[in-house]
């Protein structure tokens, strides 16, 4: 079964249902795939979004999706918070808007002199990563 995660915001921005429509196509062309949208609430902020709200969000803009799971996580860095969700999925497919592309790259800099997300995922996850924007 293949594994997509799909990181967002919410409420959903335009980049957030960018970057689900992309994942929900790539999970409807996969035999027995399924999707897990997530979303990251920051310590920081103090705003905690709960599923049945980023599960209403969704199915508002997209109707139900099949073989999807809601998971919102706690986290102190998104892009940390998010590599900790891939791993714990053992997802095959990661779908990023191209702006979180620039944050990631950051935090891969701090990790390695590679800044290739791509190639930093796949050596340590083992899954493609699939950026829309």
């Amino acid at each position: 079964m293949t594994q997509v995660v799909v990181p967002v915001r919410y409420p959903l921005s335009d980049h957030s249902r960018a970057t689900l429509e992309e994942a929900i196509k790539i999970a409807s062309e996969e035999a027995d795939a399924s999707v897990t949208i997530l979303h990251i609430n920051l310590y920081q902020n103090g705003k905690q979004v709960t599923r049945s709200q980023l599960k209403s969000a969704v199915e508002e803009e997209f109707g139900t999706v099949p073989n999807v799971r809601y998971s919102v996580r706690k986290g102190l860095l998104v892009e940390q918070s998010i590599l900790e969700e891939i791993a714990a999925e053992e997802a095959d497919v990661v779908v990023i808007g191209k702006k979180q592309v620039g944050r990631w790259r950051q935090m891969i800099r701090r990790l390695t002199d590679n800044p290739d997300i791509e190639s930093f995922l796949r050596s340590r996850l083992d899954c493609q990563v699939v950026t829309v924007g």
